[in-house]
């Protein structure tokens, strides 16, 4: 509901990368004539969005296999926040097809290879 609410009109972001930077699911790099400008961006994009794409993360980890499958790789290579934030990034992604190009969820297309292994 939060997302729904927060989001408005999903047309007026051309692409899902729009769509995640807004949510402030990826990272914040202002950079300019190959120099760092500032570091966080933390009043860019929308709060409550990230939020909900982090709360929409840790639940997608503990009742998807696919995510969780994912997420644990990640985690294995960085940080539990960092993976947090990156699978975060990915439901973003996987939220503005779903609302842009009215198509189903599919983990294949979400998470390549790694959906089609069985354990």
């Amino acid at each position: 509901m939060t997302i729904t609410m927060e989001v408005g009109d999903i047309g007026r972001f051309k692409t899902d990368g729009d769509f995640a930077s807004y949510c402030r699911a990826v990272d914040s790099r202002r950079l300019s004539n190959g120099k760092q400008k500032g570091e966080n961006n933390q009043k860019c994009g929308n709060k409550y969005l990230s939020w909900a794409f982090v709360e929409a993360a840790h639940f997608a980890r503990r009742s998807d296999e696919n995510c969780r499958r994912w997420y644990d790789r990640k985690k294995s290579k960085t940080s539990v926040v960092i993976a947090t934030k990156a699978l975060a990034c990915k439901l973003a992604k996987a939220a503005w097809h779903v609302m842009a190009k009215q198509s189903d969820y599919d983990p294949q297309r979400m998470f390549g290879e790694l959906a089609m292994e069985k354990k």
